[in-house]
């Protein structure tokens, strides 16, 4: 029954392991959690910036990668949240495509 037991322990921790991992067309549940996290680093610092409209851009990050996009009334707003976005840690690079209207 030991015996039993330990071996269910190793299978469930290898295929916890290997279900972590990723590949070449998926992420790892790490770099998953890394994006989240500076996603919300951005949204962030869009809302406690006072000329930037947080609920008019949309954020996302895909490894490191931060996609700005949405409508702002201004070319500053626009290049506000390029520059903020640009100095927040794990930030690899910026594409902005937000509109102005």
């Amino acid at each position: 029954m030991k015996g039993q037991i330990k071996y269910f322990i190793a299978l469930v921790f290898i295929t916890i392991i290997i279900g972590c991992r990723g590949t070449e067309t998926r992420r790892t549940t790490g770099e998953y959690i890394d994006d989240a996290a500076i996603t919300a680093r951005v949204e962030s610092a869009f809302v406690a910036d006072p000329i930037v409209s947080a609920l008019d851009i949309d954020v996302g990050t895909n490894n490191g990668v931060v996609q700005l996009s949405g409508f702002v009334d201004s070319a500053e707003q626009a290049r506000r949240a390029e520059d903020i976005a640009e100095n927040i840690e794990g930030v690899e690079a910026v594409e902005n495509d937000i509109i102005v209207r």
